[in-house]
């Protein structure tokens, strides 16, 4: 309701009236004066003083104009627009010079004294409407301490009893003083039946608001000290036993007991507790009691039962005494009616039905309350205005504010109608605006909105309304980008460093948990990266089984790399963290898991994190060397065992790899565990580690010194290190005797058992020991490793046993040994000692007629880095200038494979003059074998002088009579040419090598012995099925191309009946191709061996519809996919 303005003044007199409503009349008129802020004894004063202003005011009332048309008339007009309404006056008219005349004021005064506020109201009101408003009662309902209730103490309690309108607004809540009065609303526009119905309303809300009260005040207490009748029965037959628990003593501990577990992290046995107490709800205090205060927690109340002095039993009954004369009579009377009126138990019922009823009339009246105050600012700002500066009429006033362009009918307009004067309002109000603001901003720009949604999630009241926020929070952008997932991560870290571990575990994992199964991969990226970065905020048992499934599930089912990627990154965070022992094996399964991922960047990101973090907890539980390296040995054994027809290569590299990252972990925990560590605290300046002391390391987390704690640290263990090992040795050091005496000899058992001819294999092993020996360092390599190699290895003249063939040095412990060991230091005795042992190896296998694999696979290795060529080139040197021919030999196959990776330089000075000392050898074999190596630099080497030089040396082979019936020769030949010929220089095609295939195979036409016939038929249908996919010209295509095509068919069609119906199609496309003159265009470029595949698809289709015996579905099956 509205007020009248606010303002103080002096009563004064007005006309008189002749009755007054409420049923006010006959009042003195010495009455008239009375002031209604005074008490009763200051009033008797003030009488004496106002009786000759009451007797001069009299005399002038009689002389006043009574009639209808006078406006100061005692009389009030009644508007003939409301005939129905009763007159304002309900007493008999009084005329002038009757004596029981009464003044308004009077009347008001006396009202006022009486605490007839309500009817003092409507007297008020009804003034005001006819335009004779009362200073004295303007001033009383204009004065907010009129109805404020005092805070304590008699005389404020007394004040407040018997003013039926200060209690009436003082249960408002929203009402505490008369400027909301909205007095337009008895005005004559036609509103005042709504307005008067609203102000019932409003009352009885109140009044229900106060019955609900004081009902529930009542079913407490019934509550409180109802007892079963049995229960009272058994408690007086026996006092020791305790009495029973009642229904309100037992919600309350229920609820004490609940929140004591949730404080404690026992959330498993509170999720039991509370569904076996189901009729309970442990979020409200209110479900227990109504009106009753919240005892202290459990832990407060048993810190402070300490502090209360209690009587124990035996004392009890030393000090406590009975005498039956002190005792008195009980009013059994009294007490068994109060019994009777507690065990009737409808009462309580009937309470209840009232509250229900209550309780919907309230929720029926709150609505109509909340669509009133959506305008009780505005108009209680206009009135103010009206009664401070204007006297317009309040019709006037209400026509001339419809124009103004404000509502608040909206949601919008009700909020900003509505602004919020304290911090807890403004979060509230975000709350409810957050929800309708971001679907409108664009999402570009949505991420300025983080800081806004997080601030009012951590600090709003409401579960709820947190959880819709944080919800909003993960659907902020539909496909965040990564700077995007950047800063939402960054909120949720803040988040969880202000609300805790409880808080981040009930709001913040569920919308985690939401998200994980999303059909965005962007939202499952954000997912997986928040389970990281909330790792360190949350409890250590969430952590350890929610979240590390969460994070299990999503590596085994989601199909994104990325999204694996990091969850791989989140589950080395989490290792990180995690302290259960019993999560230790999971996590080496989730380890095999992330190292068997097809995708090469979730393995990447494996060996960066996952792993490492893994291996720092297994160093703290002591598994490092008992379980988990031995753990992947055994899995490289039983590969090894299982793949004597096929090894699985990809496993082999995926569990050495994983040792590989493991290195620097076992490094680490051989120093921590040294004999002297406890030293280190003595020194002082240690020297600085140089720079190459250790590989380069793939992640930060595998940098020794990050493991350590500190580079100084670390130089300071490696200076003892080194000293300890070279002066010491390793007694009583037993984390670094397993690596000496278990770890390399199982890992050069294994190196024996290893295929040499896969070069995969050997190189992943090869890079192993590399980084096992820079790891461990020089001495180590020199004093622990060499030797045990040296010893399996045996390089000496007198274990040349061309019988058993020495067969270590045919497996890949050699090339592993060479590439992997000693290549870790770069020293020049370092390289005098790879030398050596090369030139051993190969002299060993060529006196011993063994396979050169080893030695090759070596070569192949050390090749691939230019730092090793010029070594390479003095090894073979030494080759070619050995005594033993098969040494020569050995060294000139050699050349082949170094060819392709020197540069011409180096071919140039030192292999073509090496391999035409070898070309004039005195021993043929020797010089056979140089023929691939000079194909080789046919292929390879552009220089025309080099490329002469060969040439010229192959013409010579080929020319000189003494290799006519060289069958060996001229097979290696053929093979050669059939092998560099499609990539050697078309001149050098065309001009030598094309020619000369076909002297060769017209020189077999005439061979006698059909063996030596077949083998070079053979090679030469190899080389021309080559040659066949280079471009040829017309006049080469005629000259030599086909002659030696039709030579080869004639010696096919004796020996290899099966070969010689793919010459003649080679041979029938090569004439047509002649003959239609189609060389030289476009399409005639096309290479004969695109025609020999489409005639071979073409014979094996029509073989395939041969076989087919029936038609139908057997037809079906020929064109049927291939699975």
């Amino acid at each position: 309701m509205a007020a009248p303005a606010a303002g103080s003044g002096p009563g004064g007199s007005s006309a008189v009236g002749g009755g007054v409503p409420g049923g006010v009349v006959g009042l003195s008129a010495s009455s008239s004066s009375v002031n209604p802020f005074l008490s009763d004894s200051e009033e008797e004063e003030a009488e004496e003083e106002e009786e000759e202003e009451d007797d001069d005011e009299e005399d002038n009332e009689e002389q006043e104009d009574v009639s209808p048309s006078n406006p100061r008339s005692g009389s009030l007009h009644v508007p003939r627009s409301l005939p129905e309404e009763p007159p304002l006056h309900a007493g008999p008219r009084l005329t002038t010079g009757e004596p029981g005349r009464l003044g308004l004021d009077a009347v008001a005064a006396q009202l006022l004294r009486d605490q007839l506020l309500l009817t003092a109201l409507e007297l008020h009101t009804e003034l005001l409407e006819t335009g004779r408003e009362l200073p004295r009662l303007r001033d009383y309902f204009s004065n907010p301490g009129n109805f404020e209730r005092p805070a304590a103490g008699p005389a404020c309690q007394g004040i407040s009893q018997g003013n039926p309108l200060v209690e009436i607004w003082d249960r408002a809540g929203s009402v505490s003083t008369l400027d909301s009065l909205d007095f337009a609303r008895y005005s004559d526009d036609g509103n005042r039946d709504t307005d008067e119905r609203v102000t019932v309303l409003e009352f009885e809300l109140r009044k229900a608001n106060e019955t609900i009260q004081a009902l529930r005040v009542n079913l407490t207490l019934a509550a409180e000290n109802e007892i079963p009748l049995q229960e009272r029965k058994n408690y007086k037959s026996s006092p020791e036993i305790q009495e029973p628990i009642k229904p309100l003593e037992k919600r309350a501990l229920n609820f004490l007991v609940n929140e004591y577990l949730l404080k404690n992290n026992y959330k498993l046995t509170s999720i039991t507790f509370s569904d076996e107490t189901d009729d309970q709800d442990f979020e409200l205090w209110d479900d227990v009691g109504l009106n009753i205060p919240k005892p202290p927690d459990l832990l407060q109340i048993y810190r402070n039962y300490g502090n209360h002095q209690s009587v124990t039993k035996a004392s009890a009954d030393v000090a406590v005494g009975v005498r039956d004369d002190d005792l008195e009579p009980l009013p059994t009377g009294e007490k068994t009616t109060e019994l009777q009126a507690l065990e009737q138990s409808p009462i309580v019922q009937k309470l209840e039905d009232t509250i229900v009823k209550c309780s919907n009339e309230k929720a029926a009246l709150l609505d109509q309350i909340q669509k009133l105050e959506r305008y009780g600012c505005l108009i209680s700002f206009f009135y103010f205005f009206y009664f401070v500066y204007r006297k317009l009429s309040p019709a006037f006033l209400q026509a001339l504010l419809s124009f103004c362009r404000m509502s608040a009918d909206s949601r919008l307009g009700s909020e900003v109608s509505r602004i919020s004067d304290s911090e807890n309002g403004v979060l509230l109000m975000l709350g409810r605006c957050l929800p309708h603001i971001v679907p409108n901003v664009l999402l570009a720009k949505r991420e300025e909105l983080i800081p806004l949604i997080l601030c009012t999630a951590c600090l709003h009241p409401e579960p709820k309304e947190r959880d819709q926020l944080l919800h909003i929070l993960f659907n902020l952008i539909k496909r965040p980008d990564d700077e995007q997932r950047q800063m939402i991560l960054t909120g949720c870290v803040a988040f969880a460093r202000h609300v805790g571990p409880t808080r981040v575990e009930a709001e913040l994992l569920p919308q985690c948990w939401e998200q994980i199964s999303h059909k965005y991969p962007e939202r499952r990226l954000l997912v997986a990266e928040s389970c990281g970065d909330l790792a360190p905020y949350l409890p250590k048992e969430i952590r350890s089984s929610l979240v590390l499934s969460m994070l299990q599930q999503m590596l085994m089912e989601d199909k994104a790399d990325m999204v694996r990627e990091a969850v791989i990154k989140s589950l080395g965070i989490i290792m990180g963290y995690i302290d259960d022992p019993d999560k230790y094996q999971q996590g080496f399964e989730l380890l095999l898991t992330a190292l068997g991922d097809p995708s090469e960047r979730v393995v990447s990101a494996t060996h960066q994190v996952f792993l490492p973090a893994y291996a720092a907890w297994t160093m703290e539980l002591g598994n490092l060397q008992c379980h988990l390296i031995p753990t992947l040995l055994t899995k490289i054994e039983k590969l090894l065992r299982e793949g004597e027809h096929g090894l699985d290569e990809h496993k082999l590299h995926m569990y050495l790899s994983a040792l590989q990252s493991l290195i620097p972990s076992l490094f680490a925990i051989v120093l921590q565990n040294s004999p002297f560590t406890r030293k280190v605290k003595l020194q002082g300046e240690t020297q600085p580690i140089e720079v190459t002391r250790f590989p380069r390391p793939v992640s930060p987390l595998q940098d020794v010194a990050t493991i350590i704690g500190s580079r100084e640290q670390l130089a300071a263990l490696l200076q003892l290190y080194d000293h300890q090992l070279e002066h010491e040795g390793t007694t009583g050091w037993e984390s670094l005797l397993w690596v000496v005496n278990q770890l390399l000899p199982q890992l050069i058992e294994i190196v024996g058992r290893i295929n040499v001819a896969s070069t995969a294999c050997v190189h992943e092993f090869s890079r192993f020991f590399w980084r096992l020996c820079r790891t461990f360092g020089k001495i180590f390599t020199n004093t622990k490793v060499k030797p045990q190699f040296q010893e399996i290895l045996r390089l000496s003249e007198e274990n040349i046993d061309s019988a058993a063939g020495n067969g270590v040095l045919t497996k890949a412990t050699v090339p592993i040994y060479a590439t992997g060991v000693l290549t870790c230091y770069n020293q020049e005795e370092d390289r005098k000692l790879l030398v050596g042992f090369l030139e051993d190896v190969m002299t060993m296998l060529s006196l011993s007629h063994a396979p050169l694999d080893s030695l090759k696979a070596s070569f192949v290795e050390l090749g691939t880095n230019p730092a090793y060529h010029e070594l390479l080139l003095t090894v073979l040197w030494y080759g070619v200038v050995h005594t033993s021919a098969l040494v020569r030999c050995t060294a000139a196959r050699m050349f082949e494979l170094l060819v392709k990776g020197v540069n011409e330089t180096l071919v140039a000075q030192r292999v073509v003059p090496a391999l035409i000392t070898l070309s004039s050898d005195p021993e043929i074999s020797v010089r056979i074998a140089t023929i691939p190596a000079f194909g080789t630099i046919m292929e390879t080497v552009t220089q025309r002088e080099l490329l002469e030089r060969v040439k010229m040396q192959l013409a010579s082979f080929l020319e000189d009579p003494q290799y006519q019936d060289q069958h060996s020769l001229q097979t290696e030949i053929i093979r050669t040419f059939g092998r560099v010929g499609p990539n050697a220089e078309p001149r050098f095609r065309d001009e030598f090598v094309l020619p000369h295939l076909h002297k060769l195979a017209l020189v077999n036409n005439q061979q006698s012995v059909d063996s030596k016939r077949l083998d070079i038929a053979t090679y030469l249908f190899e080389a021309y099925s080559a040659l066949s996919c280079c471009f040829i010209s017309e006049d080469i295509l005629v000259n030599h191309f086909l002659p030696g095509l039709r030579c080869l068919r004639v010696d096919m069609e004796h020996l290899s009946p099966e070969h010689e119906v793919i010459l003649s199609s080679m041979i029938k496309e090569c004439e047509q191709k002649v003959e239609n003159k189609t060389i030289q265009e476009p399409q005639g470029s096309m290479s004969i061996a695109a025609s020999l595949v489409s005639e071979d698809t073409k014979t094996k289709f029509l073989n395939k519809m041969g076989q087919l015996t029936t038609s139908g579905a057997m037809l079906a099956n020929v064109f049927q996919r291939k699975k």
